[in-house]
């Protein structure tokens, strides 16, 4: 049996809701785990006692440096440790961390990591998988913070506004009125990173442009950081377009989902085509994420699950 003692204040935060990550760690590591305030007692196989002992102590430690545990840190920890049983985590986030304004943005997976390192070495980037992965999120946060470092001279966030159940005819206002509601996670995004002031004046100045992804046709764009969100919404004649419009100095990181497809029927994913179209490209990256990569509720990852399980028993047999 291992005892454990990890910092009082943050505590919660580590163990989870209803400790839902000390039962991650059982399932995972085929230990039991009991918590008596903020001592946890380990009893199972040395080696699942011992990597549970690290997870908590390397975490325990970076929370007494000030560091703010999220949910999906627990899993991170034991997915490096399962690979690599000397990996530091400290190092690990610190050294993919992103300064994205306000604040400091970490990956909370290996595939985020691995998305974050494609968007610093390549100057066009796919991030594709399902909702709450962090696909736009990180790329929001790597723009801002080349933007703050004099890296791009502008940020330009595109979305395609699909209408998906809505008609954008019979919604109130004028065209911007009528395209704001598609555009919102994006600006979402932003007022998370920066003061709401900071965005505005960036805005104002076209430092930061939020634009239906339409508006991006006939023109160039040099020294900007360019992310095409809801990609799987595009047409293949979209795709094409707003991939030719990158200039000199600029960067641009795709992001979709190809599970939640709101074209027409028989109008054929501008993503999906490509994904058969440029891999292999020299220069262009791919990362996949899957339910591992999720950083919302843990229910998202079980509702992917049973949408893939259904999906796979729904195809036709070949």
């Amino acid at each position: 049996m291992r005892r454990v003692t990890v910092p009082e204040r943050g505590a919660e935060a580590l163990f989870g809701t209803h400790d839902e990550n000390l039962r991650f760690l059982e399932e995972q590591l085929k230990v039991r785990i009991k918590s008596h305030g903020a001592e946890l007692l380990v009893e199972g196989e040395p080696e699942g006692e011992e990597k549970a002992a690290q997870v908590f102590g390397q975490l325990g430690d970076l929370m007494k440096d000030g560091y703010s545990v999220a949910s999906g840190d627990v899993r991170l920890a034991a997915q490096l440790l399962a690979q690599d049983g000397g990996v530091r985590i400290k190092d690990y986030l610190m050294q993919s961390a992103v300064r994205g304004g306000k604040k400091t943005v970490v990956p909370r997976s290996l595939n985020q990591r691995a998305y974050l390192e494609k968007i610093a070495t390549h100057d066009m980037v796919f991030g594709i998988g399902p909702a709450g992965t962090g696909k736009t999120y990180l790329a929001v946060a790597q723009a801002v913070a080349s933007l703050l470092n004099k890296s791009v001279a502008r940020i330009v966030l595109a979305r395609p506004a699909v209408e998906a159940g809505e008609k954008l005819g019979f919604l109130p206002g004028d065209l911007q009125d009528k395209v704001d509601p598609y555009l919102r996670p994006l600006y979402d995004a932003l007022y998370d990173l920066l003061d709401y002031e900071k965005v505005s004046r960036l805005l104002e100045r076209n430092a930061i442009e939020v634009a239906p992804l339409a508006f991006m046709r006939g023109r160039t764009l040099n020294d900007a950081f360019v992310i095409i969100d809801e990609a799987q919404n595009t047409t293949t004649e979209q795709m094409k377009m707003v991939l030719t419009r990158i200039g000199f100095g600029s960067k641009v990181v795709v992001t979709g989902d190809i599970t939640q497809i709101d074209l027409p029927q028989g109008r054929v994913s501008g993503l999906v085509e490509a994904i058969s179209v440029l891999s292999g490209t020299q220069g262009i990256s791919f990362v996949f994420f899957d339910e591992k990569d999720v950083v919302r509720h843990k229910l998202v990852q079980a509702v992917i699950r049973a949408y893939e399980a259904y999906g796979a028993a729904q195809a036709p047999s070949r």
